[in-house]
């Protein structure tokens, strides 16, 4: 044994790797030793009778012996003895003396390097009685929950041995990982080693604690699942003699009596289904999981009206009346319904009643609030049939309209069946509502399945998950509605014809609010027209600036409003009197403005020029701005533009830069700066200054190609030091060549226009010949529509 002085000494000594323990001084341990680097590490140490030092590997399975590999600090002691076993390997037994640590690497075969010592220190000697005593309490509690130490190692304890010692036994004892062992083995603070451990031990205490709580919680568990089983035999048994087990048999003749009466109008495949589950239910404890989900499939499956069917049908001349009644304006989609009916009438007349429904699925597609649905449930008044509306914005789960699989907990059908359940027939108008907003996500993609509920070659055996076989969907009429075709995939837009519905102007608001909207509210709200009167002028303020919108949605909110505070004067005042809603009491009713009508400048400005735009609720006037800058003739485009329109904006520089060089531009030699006067002749302007194109609102996206004329207007402008008119609004796509394009929505812009007070709007020729004559007298007599071809022209009329 080694004195205190030779410990500190810095030696040599090779390194023994143990890949499974971390080993503690005091101890004697066998080692078996079966590679290469660990017996040429004890043939070093037995040629120059050294003593060797044990170190743990970082990884058990580690085959590599370097450094990098084991942990800088192990125990020192003496080879005891060697033994050469049959199998190869050689079996050492250690003792150790004390902890070392690796200083510095000297070789890796056989693993030599320079160690000392670890030596322990404690601060306080006062403190190393209380924290010997209270560890010796916490190991007896440990020892009374677990078998990790063995009964002479407590005796051990208990005896009066060296502290440091102490707490290295305690740790041999703990099942610790090789990480934690070795933060407690290179710790030379006493006093925090002892808190340490303490703190460890204390928290294993309650780890097993709460172990041993969870098993004794399962097992109560268990034993209660068996009683309870037990009890349920028992009572079943006991109902058996009694004779309580009809009611489940009362159910099982209910269920084979509706469906022997739904038998003639469904196909083989659903009867031998519903069988097979009745059957299965008859067999089921009445208490099982599987009963419950059996019961509550026929339950739905049952409830499938398979044996009705809408039968009456309104005339030609009914159908316009509805349709008169119930909407003002829509001419168009009100036509094509008519022709709808047309078809589906002489087809039943001459006996071909079943193809009555091959024909195309209509989608009526619009801003919300112009009536799409209210006019899918005119079709359904005229046919005389249930509406079904089926919510689909946002819908993203495939199993949402097929229906879950039985094996889910909650499954259900379908929202398709759901519908036909609702309806109580088989032949509902079904409402597809807002079919664009479909999403597609990890759940799978609706739109492959409203691809085979839409289509009549396909419909007639449509399979829900949940029924598990085939439903005849082929006699329901679908209607699918839109704010944006353009969002729909295309296989499904091939399956649908559109109906375009486009938004109202002021007059047909006013015409809407006049019939429908107020006479309609006041029945809601209790009230009768004696007791409420809304002007014209009111109604018109209302529509101009309370709302803005294509439909008139927010409009019947505004009136409801009124409606409301008029309620509450007539209950406060108590003397009948009528009230009447003008211009000058209005904001009594409504507060304050919401909206102001973008009137235009008045003033006429360079750079700034007026576009049209539209969108998925309407038409909107859209500014652009341009400024230019010195510089090297770069762009600028801000505004939250899409890419489209920021190509846009490219062609249109490209295409002044071209008007410029052949002088169809022309620029004033007084714009041109820092340019001698023989110079000013000859130079190109765009490249002496950084062009800026802005389009205000710059928190909303923006994107089309519509804005192309309006963007080179307002360069044009810029650059030639010219005044666009102010009264003047344009759109159109522009091509390099100067040529301007055909655009959509040009009914939606133009009432925007109307709106905002512009009194001259330039359109592609092609849209003038072509949608002109859809757009409402109202607009076209208040503004000077012209149609243009090229970029020259619309700057000869846009520019002072």
């Amino acid at each position: 044994m080694e004195n205190k002085e030779n410990k500190l000494v810095i030696k040599e000594l090779p390194i023994i790797v143990e890949d499974e323990l971390f080993l503690y001084p005091f101890m004697i341990t066998p080692i078996f030793l079966n590679d290469e680097d660990n017996i040429l590490a004890l043939e070093e140490a037995i040629d120059k009778e050294s003593m060797v030092m044990v170190a743990s590997s970082k990884d058990s399975f580690h085959t590599k012996r370097d450094f990098n590999s084991i942990y800088k600090a192990g125990v020192i002691g003496n080879i005891m003895r060697k033994t050469n076993l049959p199998d190869g390997r050689v079996k050492i037994l250690f003792q150790g003396s004390y902890k070392g640590e690796i200083i510095e690497g000297l070789s890796e075969k056989p693993l030599i390097a320079k160690v000392r010592a670890i030596q322990t220190y404690l601060k306080k000697s006062d403190k190393i009685e209380p924290l010997t005593n209270v560890l010796r309490q916490k190991i007896k509690t440990l020892s009374s929950m677990t078998h990790y130490f063995p009964p002479d190692l407590l005796r051990t304890i208990d005896d009066s041995i060296e502290p440091n010692r102490l707490t290295d036994l305690v740790l041999s004892s703990l099942r610790l990982s090789k990480n934690k062992s070795y933060e407690f083995f290179i710790e030379k603070d006493l006093e925090n080693k002892f808190f340490n451990l303490i703190d460890y031990i204390s928290r294993e205490i309650e780890a097993q604690k709460l172990e041993k709580e969870i098993k004794s919680k399962v097992h109560s568990r268990i034993e209660q699942n068996n009683k309870e089983y037990f009890l349920k035999e028992q009572l079943k048994q006991i109902q058996k003699e009694l004779g309580t087990d009809k009611d489940k048999e009362l159910e099982i003749d209910e269920y084979r009596k509706k469906l022997e009466l739904k038998k003639p109008h469904m196909n083989s495949d659903a009867y031998k289904e519903i069988s097979k589950q009745i059957d299965k239910f008859s067999r089921l404890h009445p208490d099982s999981t599987d009963s419950s989900m059996v019961q509550s499939y026929l339950d739905w499956v049952l409830e499938i009206p398979f044996e009705k069917l809408a039968k009456k049908r309104s005339s030609m001349d009914e159908v316009k009346k509805i349709l008169d009644n119930e909407h003002y304006a829509l001419e168009k989609p009100k036509k094509r319904i008519e022709e709808y009916f047309a078809l589906r009438e002489l087809l039943e007349l001459r006996g071909m009643g079943n193809k009555a429904n091959n024909g195309v699925i209509l989608c009526f597609a619009g801003p919300p609030g112009v009536g799409k649905t209210s006019l899918a449930n005119s079709i359904a008044t005229a046919l005389k049939r249930e509406l079904v509306r089926i919510a689909l914005g946002g819908l993203e789960d495939v199993n949402e309209l097929r229906g879950h699989r039985r094996t889910y907990v909650g499954a259900m059908p379908g929202r398709i069946v759901q519908g036909l359940i609702d309806a109580k027939q088989m032949n509902p108008v079904m409402v597809l509502d807002e079919i664009d907003k479909i999403a597609k996500s990890f759940r799978g993609d609706p739109t492959a399945v409203l691809l085979e509920i839409l289509d009549p070659e396909q419909n007639n055996s449509y399979r829900d998950y949940y029924l598990n076989f085939n439903i005849d969907l082929s006699k329901i009429i679908f209607i699918a509605t839109a704010n944006d075709v353009s969002n729909i995939p295309a296989p499904l837009r091939d399956r649908m014809e559109f109906i375009y519905l486009n938004s109202y102007t002021p007059q047909e608001k006013f015409e809407i609010a006049k019939r429908y909207l107020v006479p309609q509210e006041l029945k809601k709200h209790g009230l009768k027209p004696s007791d409420v009167n809304i002007s014209e002028g009111a109604l018109k303020l209302i529509i101009s600036d309370y709302t803005r919108e294509s439909g008139v949605r927010n409009l019947r909110r505004r009136i409801a409003d009124i409606l409301r505070k008029a309620a509450v004067s007539i209950l406060t005042n108590k003397d009948n009197k009528k009230i009447s809603v003008n211009l000058k009491n209005l904001p009594q009713f409504l507060d304050k403005k919401v909206y102001e009508i973008d009137s235009v400048d008045k003033n006429d400005q360079v750079g700034i020029v007026n576009g049209l735009a539209w969108t998925s609720v309407g038409g909107d006037v859209l500014k652009i701005e341009a400024v230019k800058i010195e510089g090297k003739g770069n762009l600028q485009i801000t505004g939250h533009l899409g890419d489209v329109m920021k190509e846009s904006a490219q062609i249109a520089l490209s295409v002044v830069k071209v008007l410029i060089d052949e002088k169809v531009i022309k620029i004033p030699l007084n714009s041109i700066k820092d340019l001698k006067s023989s110079e000013k002749k000859d130079t190109q302007i765009y490249n002496n200054y950084n062009l800026h194109i802005h389009v205000p609102e710059g928190a909303t996206p923006k994107d089309g190609p519509s804005a192309g004329i309006a963007m080179a207007t307002a360069i044009a402008s810029i650059f030639s030091n010219k005044k666009v008119k102010s009264n003047v609004a344009m759109t159109g796509e522009l091509t390099l060549s100067g040529k301007i394009l055909p655009i959509g929505g040009l009914k939606e812009k133009l009432i925007a226009a109307h709106k905002a007070k512009i009194t001259k709007v330039l359109i592609p020729r092609k849209n003038y010949d072509r949608d002109l004559v859809d757009i409402p007298d109202e607009v076209k007599n208040d503004l000077e529509i012209i149609a243009v071809d090229t970029i020259d022209n619309v700057l000869k009329l846009a520019l002072n």
